[in-house]
């Protein structure tokens, strides 16, 4: 089981970190872009496979997570996080649900490529609500904009 993890770790560390050298990202945020999306696949496996949960589910919680350690980083490094963000997501896209949907759609499956689109949709959806619900918690609570907000203030 622990070899198992680890070596879905390393693969996720590597396919970040491989996508953050395509994608141009800078030097010194290459392991930290990797580290991301390591903890992302391995929520989302935990969650969506371990667990027996929706990929709905899994994929939201764990794009959510890759954010937050994003944003972090972001904030360790003084990047923006999209050089984290990106790099980090990548390992959850549903690149083979993707394939196996036009492949069904070409073979002339159209119930089983419906159901590939399906899945590949709900995944995609999935990422941008935890990366963008992310984003959100952190801007309604970061301390800078506690800070600046006048006390007649109302969400």
């Amino acid at each position: 089981m622990l070899i198992e993890y680890l070596s879905f770790f390393i693969a996720a560390f590597l396919t970040a970190f491989g996508f953050g050298v395509l994608y141009n990202v800078p030097t010194r945020t290459l392991m930290a872009s990797g580290f991301a999306g390591a903890a992302g696949w391995i929520v989302y496996y935990f969650l969506s496979v371990q667990l027996d949960t929706h990929l709905f589910f899994g994929s939201s919680v764990a794009a959510f997570i890759v954010a937050f350690f994003s944003q972090w980083f972001a904030r360790r490094f003084r990047m923006p996080v999209i050089v984290f963000a990106i790099p980090g997501i990548i390992p959850m896209v549903p690149g083979g649900s993707a394939y196996n949907m036009m492949r069904a759609f070409v073979e002339g499956n159209i119930d089983l490529g419906l159901t590939y689109a399906t899945d590949t949709f709900l995944i995609s959806g999935a990422i941008a609500l935890g990366l963008s619900v992310n984003s959100g918690i952190i801007q309604a609570f970061s301390s800078r904009s506690l800070g600046t907000r006048d006390k007649r203030y109302l969400p």
